[in-house]
């Protein structure tokens, strides 16, 4: 499964209210702008913000270490001075000696008390000896930690490291520990440390980081509003254009962009309009020629209208005399009399079919009981599927299926749909089903004939189409009867839509609102037929194997031993598919359902 499948499976299965959030950042241009530049900059500033605090906080601190070293090397050889120059022997005497040099070692604090010292007896001196002092007390010797003083003890030389610099009373700061050794006369090796707390660093590093903090907002509020003013300038123009085309879409053909400057937005304003002036002057030209066009065939059959009615009168008397012909003479007035009855068929139908291009069908609805309409419908089909070896059966609800329509409209439609039925039902039998549901009412004629191959059921409504060229027609048909049923269909704002594959017949189904005017959601029959070969293939799911080949699919036979036919599997393994949609409005337009079987 591809990254493609994998986005669509989730769009389908993610939450309602994701997709209620994601579908502004779908629709919006100046939002994704405005979203990304924010993200960005907010990125941005935390990035230099921590590499400018890190280095503030380095800064500070080297200078900090650096100033501690220096005063605690001077305080330690001046202290091992005064010891060194001590003629002190007596233990109390170097106690008060010890005092005295640790009091003034603190006293170069100053009276703030920038360090504490503290001077700690080495573990190589004897516990007889305790000559430990210190400038305050309130600093415990807990503060520092024992890898600084094994470190201090190994090595002649200073050693340092950041410490919890805890207080008597419970306060902990963080702080520097710089330690190192002195020798006293007559006691021995002692650990003497200078302790810095590092509060005046952490407030300037606290008031830095407010700083950047302040600045870096000021500064993501400061690039939102020019994102947001650089956005708009270009957004503003696109979204003129897209109301602008809505409007040209619309058929207000006299809409142009305002042309501002001689930028690039102006260029393309410039642009929009010229094409837009061309697509009104072509639309114009297509809309006359039409108008012509219409209007020619109109005249042309009411002309034709006089004339005929005279032949008809002619062919009349000649098909009523007839028996005193000889043969000859009786087939061409037979011959005649087919044709004449055809050529009138023709001219209503092209009358109609100029009423609907010229937009002035109208509908006269009324309430119609759908099952009579259909039983009508097959009692005047009655002689030509006798003819054709064809039964025609019906599954009919038993409640009554009314629907507010034209009954003349209807009648044709449902007469188009039949009367094909029979003619290429090849003497199958035919099944007219009628459903209904709370809001529509739907007609299905399925036949078992030749049926459709794949793209098809998309040309069947067009004006003069025929599947087969070859095939002779037997009922005399115009090819126009689908066509207008359709826009008798669209009249109705209802669906008429076709099924079909090779060799499994067709189906047609005719979808109405039960109330004119509603919109349709769903119809009450599937399109493709519960008894169709791919149907009964999902339905069972049994496993089959391939026999000889066909034209436009592969025999398979069921486990039950029932044969079918299954599409052939396409160049990249899917199956074609010869369902096809051909309503009054695309589908998944508003009102048109997106499924394939339309319901």
């Amino acid at each position: 499964m591809n990254a493609r499948h994998l986005l669509r499976r989730w769009s389908r299965i993610r939450p309602g209210w994701l997709r209620a959030l994601s579908r502004p950042w779908r629709r919006s241009l100046y939002l994704r702008v405005m979203l990304t530049t924010v993200v960005l900059s907010v990125l941005v500033v935390l990035v230099l913000g921590n590499f400018l605090l890190a280095r503030v906080t380095s800064g500070l601190l080297t200078a900090k270490v650096d100033a501690a070293l220096v005063e605690a090397s001077s305080g330690t050889t001046d202290a091992q001075a005064q010891f060194d120059a001590t003629d002190r022997t007596d233990p109390r005497s170097l106690a008060q000696l010890v005092d005295d040099v640790v009091r003034r070692l603190s006293t170069g604090s100053g009276p703030a008390g920038l360090h504490e010292i503290l001077l700690l007896r080495s573990p190589r001196v004897p516990a007889s000896v305790v000559l430990a002092g210190r400038a305050s007390y309130d600093v415990e010797e807990q503060s520092i930690p024992a890898a600084l003083r094994a470190s201090v003890v190994a090595a002649p030389r200073q050693a340092w490291t950041y410490v919890d610099l805890r207080y008597t009373s419970g306060r902990a700061v963080p702080g520097l520990a710089v330690g190192s050794t002195v020798t006293i006369p007559g006691a021995g090796l002692y650990e003497l440390y200078y302790l810095f707390p590092l509060t005046q660093e952490q407030s300037t590093v606290a008031l830095v980081q407010r700083t950047l903090l302040g600045a870096g907002v000021v500064l993501v509020l400061v690039l939102a509003g020019i994102a947001a003013m650089v956005t708009r300038l270009v957004v503003r123009p696109v979204r003129q254009a897209a109301e602008t085309a809505g409007r040209l879409a619309a058929g207000r053909l006299q809409e142009r962009l305002p042309v501002r400057g001689e930028d690039d937005l102006a260029r393309l304003a410039q642009a929009f309009n010229a094409m837009a002036a061309n697509l009104a002057r072509q639309i114009r030209a297509l809309e006359d020629l039409s108008r012509v066009q219409r209007r020619f065939v109109s005249d042309v059959s009411h002309e034709l209208r006089t004339p005929l009615t005279t032949v008809r009168m002619a062919a009349d008397v000649l098909y009523e005399s007839r028996v005193a012909f000889d043969p000859a003479s009786t087939r061409s007035a037979e011959l005649l009399q087919t044709q004449l009855d055809r050529f009138e068929s023709l001219l209503s139908d092209l009358l109609e079919v100029s009423r609907f291009d010229a937009g002035a069908a109208v509908l006269d609805p009324e309430q119609v009981d759908l099952r009579d309409l259909v039983r009508r419908v097959l009692d005047a089909a009655a002689p030509l599927a006798e003819r054709r070896g064809s039964t025609v059966g019906t599954a009919l609800p038993d409640s009554p299926a009314v629907v507010e329509a034209d009954p003349r409209r209807l009648d044709r439609v449902l007469r188009n749909l039949v009367v094909n039925a029979i003619e290429h039902g090849e003497g199958r039998p035919i099944l007219v089903t009628v459903a209904v549901s709370e809001q529509a009412v739907a007609v299905a004629v399925r036949d078992h004939g030749v049926g459709l191959r794949p793209g098809e059921a998309a040309l069947v409504f067009n004006r003069f189409w025929r599947g087969d060229p070859a095939r002779a027609r037997t009922t005399g048909g115009t090819g126009l009867g689908l066509s207008i049923a359709l826009e008798d269909a669209r009249l109705h704002g209802g669906w008429l839509q076709a099924w079909g594959y090779p060799g499994d017949g067709a189906q047609f189904r005719l979808t109405l609102p039960r109330v004119a005017g509603e919109p349709l959601l769903r119809s009450p029959l599937p399109l493709e037929p519960p008894d169709s070969c791919q149907a009964r293939l999902r339905a069972i799911g049994a496993p089959y194997r391939r026999t000889a080949p066909e034209a436009t699919g592969v025999s398979v036979r069921l486990s039950t031993g029932a044969p079918a036919v299954v599409p052939e599997p396409g160049p990249t393994g899917s199956r074609h598919s010869a369902e096809t949609f051909v309503t009054g409005r695309a589908p998944g337009a508003p009102g048109v359902p997106a499924e394939t079987d339309g319901g």
